[in-house]
C-alpha cells in the first residue's frame, strides 16, 4: 500500500505546482527507484484528464555510457527526446539516485561534452514557459537517505516534512521578504568567509511558491553580470556528477572568477570554471527560508533551501530573472550565513541567520 505521503506529494506537483490540465501532455521522469510516486503521479494524471509519458533511467547506464560511448555517440544529439519533450505542456523531473557516486571514475571532459550537447533541451524545460512547465520534485530513496547520514525512514520524514508544510503561512513571510529585495539594487555579504559586493537585476528578484521545485522554499536573483567583486569561502562541499568539492574559495572582479582554490577535488573546481566562457561569472544568489530544512544532507534540492544559508550558483542566469549570462553549466554552492551579514543597499536585513525586516 502507498504512503499516503507520497499521494499528498503527487496531488502537489499535479495541481499546485503544474495545474495539469484535460488534454496535456505529461513527461514523468525518475528512476526506478521512484517508482511508488511515479505510479502515484501517473494516477493523479490519468484523473485530471491528462496524458502522462514516461521517461524512466535504468541503473549503471550513465557510467557504463561514460565509460564507453564512443566520440559520436557523445557529440549525438537526443532528438527523440526533443521531440518528446517539444510536444509536452508540462514535465515532472524526480531527483533520486541508486549510486550518489556512480560517475566519480568518469572522464569529466566526456561529461560536459554530452552536457553541451544535450544543454539545449534541458534549456528549454527550464525556461520555456508558456509552452512548457516543469516541477523538480523530491522523492526519498536510500542512497539520498545514506547520503544524509539517516536512516531511510528518518529520510522520509525528513522528505515530506520539508515538502508537505503549510505554504500558504510560509509564502506570506518570504513574500514579505521578497518584495524588500525586488527594491534593491546593491547587496553586500560580509561576515566569517566572505566579504563580497554585487549589484541585482532587483525587479526580478522570484520566490519558487510557484513549485518549480519541490520542496519550495528559497527566494532568488540574478547578479548584474560585471559587478561581483570580493571573496568567498563556502562551508558546505558542493556535488556535482558525482564529484565532492570541498572548501571552495572563490575571488571576484569584475564579476569574473580571478581566483579558486579548494581543499578536495580542485582540479575539478577548475574544469567547471572553465567550462565555458561565462562559467566563470555567476548567475544566481539565492537565500534559503525553508524552515523544516536543518541539517545539510548533500541534496542540493534541499540544502539550498535551508534557513540561515545563501547560495551562488556559477554559470547559467534564469530567463526569469533577466538572464545575461548563458553557460553550460548552473552550479549552486551554499553557504553557511550564521556568522555572517547581508546587506541591502546599506540596510542590515539579515544578521546572524536572523531577518530584521
Amino acid at each position: 500500500m502507498a504512503d499516503p505521503r507520497t499521494i499528498e506529494l503527487a496531488k502537489l506537483v499535479v495541481d499546485h505546482a503544474l495545474k495539469v490540465k484535460k488534454g496535456e501532455n505529461v513527461i514523468l521522469s525518475g528512476g526506478v527507484e521512484a517508482e511508488p510516486f511515479l505510479l502515484a503521479l501517473y494516477k493523479e494524471v490519468i484523473l485530471r484528464g491528462a496524458h502522462p509519458d514516461f521517461r524512466i533511467a535504468i541503473r549503471e547506464t550513465a557510467p557504463f555510457f561514460f565509460k564507453h560511448a564512443k566520440p559520436h555517440q557523445i557529440e549525438k544529439f537526443p532528438d527523440t527526446f526533443d521531440y518528446q519533450v517539444k510536444k509536452a505542456q508540462k514535465y515532472v523531473g524526480i531527483l533520486t539516485d541508486t549510486n550518489t557516486r556512480s560517475l566519480a571514475n568518469c572522464d569529466p571532459k566526456k561529461i560536459a561534452a554530452r552536457q553541451k550537447i544535450v544543454k539545449p533541451i534541458s534549456t528549454y524545460i527550464c525556461n520555456g514557459k508558456p509552452h512548457i512547465q516543469r516541477s523538480s520534485v523530491a522523492y526519498p530513496c536510500q542512497a539520498l537517505a545514506q547520503e544524509a547520514e539517516m536512516s531511510l525512514t528518518d529520510y522520509e520524514n525528513f522528505v515530506y516534512g520539508a515538502c508537505l508544510q503549510d505554504w500558504k503561512t510560509i509564502g506570506r513571510r518570504m513574500n514579505q521578504i521578497l518584495k524588500v529585495f525586488q527594491k534593491g539594487k546593491s547587496v553586500h555579504l560580509i561576515g566569517r568567509g566572505v566579504d563580497l559586493k554585487f549589484q541585482i537585476h532587483g525587479k526580478l528578484a522570484k520566490s519558487d511558491l510557484d513549485g518549480e521545485n519541490i520542496p519550495m522554499g528559497e527566494i532568488f536573483m540574478a547578479p548584474v553580470r560585471e559587478s561581483l567583486n570580493g571573496w568567498i569561502k563556502f562551508d558546505y562541499p558542493a556535488i556535482e556528477s558525482s564529484k565532492e568539492v570541498t572548501d571552495i574559495y572563490l575571488k571576484f572582479e569584475n564579476g569574473k572568477v580571478i581566483e579558486s582554490s579548494a581543499s578536495k577535488n580542485e582540479d575539478f573546481l577548475k574544469e567547471m570554471l572553465s567550462a565555458d566562457e561565462n562559467a566563470s561569472y555567476v548567475g544566481e544568489f539565492g537565500i534559503g527560508m525553508n524552515p523544516k530544512i536543518k541539517k545539510f544532507t548533500k541534496n542540493l534540492l534541499f540544502d539550498e533551501k535551508m534557513g540561515g544559508t545563501i547560495h551562488l550558483a556559477l554559470g547559467a542566469a534564469y530567463k526569469a530573472n533577466g538572464g545575461g549570462n548563458d553557460s553550460i553549466i548552473h552550479w549552486d554552492i551554499v553557504k553557511d550565513m550564521s556568522h555572517a551579514k547581508i546587506i541591502l543597499d546599506g540596510k542590515i536585513v539579515q544578521n546572524k541567520a536572523k531577518w530584521l525586516i
